[in-house]
């Protein structure tokens, strides 16, 4: 995949301009008469009328996990003999268990039917499922099967929240974070162009997070925003946010009328006493919306099941509840879930799906171990692992992009670049666990070649 041309903003530029002027700026108002393309030359291409959106182009080269796929695949043109194993994409690789495709499986026949066959079911999810994703993850936490919309996971969900917002919002984001959260910013239109001086977005608040304050941010320091993008267990940090910090979160996005939109994917990897839900904090259903997703807990990665909690309590500035507004957009842009993904989201929560869940999710912590234990042998500072299935690993004053192509290189290992998560990833790599076992102890095995 080509990278995205992209737009940059000259480092003598102090401000950004706003994306309606920067559309002003580069077309011509439609009153103005424009001619047709030429067609007299033969390698002039045609074009249409129609104008390329202008927030687009402003995105920096690929989306980071394409350009990873991109960069693997001509490495291996490069060196066709070479094994390569992925750690990068956090992409799993375990079978699902059977409990699970059981579930499925019976669904799907039944749909030969004609008593089991069923069609477009409601856009919210089935009820079952949501009464179950309630009681399973919510259940002392008031929120109820209402409050429950099913989905194709949790970064489609992403997009459709964005939709929610629209365009005139400020977004904050941790730094290093999720980069879905920052480019599906830049697609609705809230940012600036790239400030390539600084690495960042303009009218993005980029709350730093880094081993110096916990990856933690520092509250006090962050403006008030609209929309507070907000992930734990940290992807691709791996920190989870305790009782007290969610706590501080909570009284901020209350002190300055925000919204949380927490994303809990990970949630499961927890085994201290950190919150796997925002909801666990009084006062939240008031200002957050939560996202969850079977992809990394069952191996949905590719079936895709996820779900958003969206509590009545929540209201906009005119007392409008949150949740009718996205119902709306759901229902405008969404047929529901698929019948088989939601039978295999009601065997994960059955009895014997959530064992066998808690069973991958361990056999992944074990992989995370061998990786922390590879690292910290060979005198690296290394972050995350204990509540999550990444590794964040420091590399001081070096380019994350030249030690990605280092152990690429030298290795035929693919890891992701910490500075594809934002400014405050520049010097770390991250490693994920999602790996068969043979696999993770090879990757080890290199890894101690390249660095002893």
């Amino acid at each position: 995949m080509n990278p995205v041309a992209c737009l940059r903003l000259p480092a003598s530029a102090a401000t950004p301009p706003s994306p309606s002027r920067c559309r002003a700026a580069s077309q011509p108002p439609r009153s103005v008469s424009r001619l047709p393309p030429r067609a007299s030359s033969s390698t002039a291409a045609y074009t249409t009328k129609v104008y390329r959106n202008a927030n687009i182009a402003k995105l920096q080269a690929g989306y980071l996990f394409p350009e990873i796929a991109r960069r693997r695949a001509a490495h291996l043109l490069k060196h066709p003999d070479a094994k390569i194993i992925s750690l990068g994409i956090g992409d799993t690789t375990e079978p699902i268990p059977e409990v699970i495709t059981n579930a499925m499986a019976e669904r799907a026949h039944a749909l030969s039917t004609v008593d089991g066959y069923s069609g477009y079911g409601a856009e919210q999810g089935e009820k079952k499922l949501r009464e179950a994703i309630a009681a399973t993850y919510y259940g002392d936490h008031g929120i109820e099967e209402t409050d429950i919309f099913v989905s194709d996971g949790a970064k489609c969900d992403i997009s459709r929240l964005q939709v929610l917002f629209g365009s005139n919002v400020k977004i904050a984001v941790q730094d290093p974070s999720y980069p879905a959260y920052v480019d599906s910013s830049v697609i609705m239109g809230q940012t600036g162009l790239y400030q390539q001086d600084v690495q960042k977005y303009g009218n993005i608040e980029y709350m730093r997070c880094s081993p110096e304050n916990g990856f933690f941010p520092d509250l006090s320091s962050v403006p008030q925003t609209d929309i507070i993008f907000f992930c734990s267990p940290n992807n691709p940090t791996g920190a989870a946010a305790s009782r007290d910090q969610l706590t501080q979160l909570v009284k901020f996005a209350k002190d300055n009328g925000s919204i949380i939109v927490y994303d809990s994917a990970y949630a499961m990897y927890i085994s201290d006493d950190s919150p796997k839900s925002i909801f666990e904090i009084p006062g939240a259903k008031e200002v957050a919306i939560e996202t969850g997703s079977f992809s990394k807990y069952a191996g949905f990665t590719g079936v895709r099941l996820g779900w958003t909690v969206v509590p009545k309590e929540l209201l906009f500035s005119d007392g409008h509840p949150v949740a009718k507004d996205f119902n709306r957009i759901v229902c405008t842009s969404f047929n529901g879930a698929s019948t088989l993904s939601q039978a295999g989201g009601l065997g994960c929560l059955s009895p014997e799906g959530l064992k066998a869940m808690q069973d991958v999710v361990g056999f992944y912590k074990e992989n995370t171990d061998i990786i922390v234990d590879t690292f910290t042998s060979l005198g690296f500072n290394v972050y995350g692992a204990k509540n999550a299935p990444y590794v964040w690993v420091h590399f001081p004053g070096r380019n994350s992009w030249d030690v990605f192509a280092e152990i690429l290189e030298k290795a035929h290992v693919v890891t992701t670049p910490g500075s594809g998560f934002g400014p405050g990833g520049e010097g770390f790599v991250r490693i994920s666990a999602f790996g068969h076992r043979e696999n993770i102890i090879e990757a080890a095995r290199r890894l101690k070649q390249l660095y002893k």
